[in-house]
């Protein structure tokens, strides 16, 4: 600890990539997890990667809304000690963007203005049909399939499996990385490409990785941190 306080109190410019350890921390369980996975085929006989797909969502409207109700949305979450922490080093001049791979808002809650939401928002929705957009709650209020006036089924800004990611985002992305002297990595196992593969752009000095459990860049990095995130970062909040 004492390290990474060192490594951050140098750093100019931070850039910082993260998952789903930050949701958690705030309470909002990962559909990826053992446990997670469990609960998808236990209720609906098929994993979370199936009832995310884009082809079961055009097939499959309504099982596919009753699960993500269910399960990925928890708007009474609140941001934690990491999200506020970064913020904070934002709003001090110090960290050009976030990028980040969950849905939940929780980073622009928390106060941060530069964030990349590579996997996009449960807070915007769109009409597949007229492109209307609709808001969480009005989606939260509509039983069964969200519908449009127009009779199209609305659609979460969600990246489902199967469908690519933005182009614009992932430029965004890129852009923060390369310009970055320092690059955490917190909350995140990267085995979920292509949002992993974006330490390949990283052209600064040190990077830092924040897990409680190992990961396939931990060779690379100039520190290792095996504990939550939001502890580790909380001394920033001093």
């Amino acid at each position: 600890m004492d390290t990474l306080r060192e490594l951050l109190d140098k750093a100019k410019k931070i850039v910082f990539l993260g998952g789903a350890g930050l949701s958690t921390e705030s309470g909002i369980p990962d559909f990826r997890s053992s446990d997670g996975v469990f609960q998808a085929v236990k209720a609906y006989g098929v994993p979370p990667e199936t009832l995310l797909s884009i082809d079961f969502f055009e097939d499959y409207p309504e099982i596919f809304y009753d699960y993500y109700k269910k399960y990925l949305i928890y708007p009474d979450a609140k941001p934690n000690k990491a999200h506020k922490a970064l913020a904070k080093l934002e709003a001090d001049g110090r960290l050009n963007a976030v990028v980040t791979q969950n849905i939940d808002g929780l980073h622009q809650a928390a106060g941060s203005k530069h964030v990349c939401e590579l996997h996009g928002s449960i807070y915007r929705n769109h009409c597949t049909k007229c492109r209307r957009l609709y808001s969480l709650d009005q989606i939260m209020k509509m039983d069964g399939v969200p519908t449009c006036d127009c009779g199209g089924i609305i659609k979460p800004d969600v990246v489902l499996y199967g469908e690519g990611l933005d182009n614009g985002v992932v430029t965004d992305a890129i852009r923060s990385i390369r310009e970055a002297d320092t690059m955490i990595v917190g909350g995140t196992s990267l085995a979920v490409y292509p949002a992993a593969g974006l330490i390949d752009y990283f052209r600064g000095e040190t990077l830092i990785v924040i897990n409680l459990s190992p990961t396939p860049r931990d060779r690379e990095a100039t520190i290792c941190v095996r504990e939550k995130i939001g502890e580790a970062l909380s001394f920033l909040l001093d």
